[in-house]
């Protein structure tokens, strides 16, 4: 999604934003995580192994890449944990919030956790989209910045790949 600022926002920054500001400022400006990282590799194995048949990947407008899950108006979203529930939640809420308002879609959001067996319903509210569309504002603002945020050390960092750039 291009934002009032012409700044493109999908919902990889949306996920970050719930856990790392500084991520996502990296993200946001093209610098690359260690791509050995074995949390990368083990997130990418999971996406490709559940749910394969019963799911189709779009990517809409080269801004987002979404999971349809055939036969229904559903955008699944597949993650290894519930460990960052509140962050997994707001990125389906997000591709619903897209596909709602540049696309004029509604959907359904599912966040699948295959290794505990979780369907969590996402349904896109007022409240949701207003908190959206301040999270967008947000993440602008942290772009436009000269230099990242200060690193904040939190539980995340030990599995983070951008790890060496805050704590090296």
């Amino acid at each position: 999604m291009e934002s009032k600022k012409g700044i493109s926002i999908g919902g990889t920054l949306i996920w970050y934003y719930y856990i790392c500001k500084r991520e996502v400022w990296l993200i946001g400006h093209g610098i690359e995580p260690e791509q050995d990282s074995d949390y990368i590799a083990l997130g990418r194995h999971i996406h490709e192994i559940f749910y394969q048949r019963r799911k189709k990947e779009l990517s809409i407008d080269n801004t987002i890449k979404i999971d349809i899950l055939p036969g229904r108006r559903v955008i699944g979203e597949i993650k290894k944990s519930s460990r960052y529930l509140e962050s997994a939640k707001m990125q389906v809420a997000f591709y619903l919030y897209y596909m709602k308002r540049e696309k004029g879609v509604d959907m359904e959001g599912l966040l699948l956790i295959p290794e505990e067996r979780k369907r969590i319903k996402v349904s896109l509210t007022p409240e949701l989209e207003r908190e959206l569309e301040e999270t967008v504002k947000n993440i602008e603002d942290i772009l436009e910045m000269e230099r990242p945020p200060s690193a904040v050390k939190i539980p995340y960092c030990k599995k983070c790949a951008y790890r060496s750039m805050c704590w090296a």
